[in-house]
């Protein structure tokens, strides 16, 4: 469960200085929980993976932009004749990325469940 330290710790991270964005931070923060938690098959997020949490809710935040109507695209190609830019969904291979930056950390923390 996240706590107000820990948006307020995530906030400062960011560089985030009013509350108008706590309900974004703080959904970071469990979405980077929850992934953890997953991932590691635990009750709760153990005192040496909270770094871990802080930097996962951190990319989180950045990539998706929450508050904003228009989901972040990823650039799929370039044309330099006439400019032609066209993008593609960043969705599920960010998420991806995000487990995978952090897997060797998590690791050491991974239940197995039969």
């Amino acid at each position: 469960m996240v706590t107000p330290d820990q948006v307020k710790k995530e906030k400062d991270l960011l560089g985030i200085a009013d509350s108008q964005d706590d309900a974004f931070v703080q959904f970071a923060l469990e979405c980077a929980e929850e992934t953890i938690l997953n991932y590691c098959n635990i009750k709760e997020v153990p005192e040496g993976l909270h770094l871990a949490m802080y930097r996962m809710a951190a990319d989180i935040y950045r990539n998706e932009q929450f508050g904003q109507q228009e989901a972040a695209g990823k650039v799929k190609s370039i044309s330099e004749g006439d400019t032609t830019v066209s993008f593609g969904n960043v969705g599920s291979e960010f998420i991806e990325g995000v487990l995978k930056d952090y897997a060797a950390v998590l690791r050491r923390y991974r239940k197995v469940v039969f």
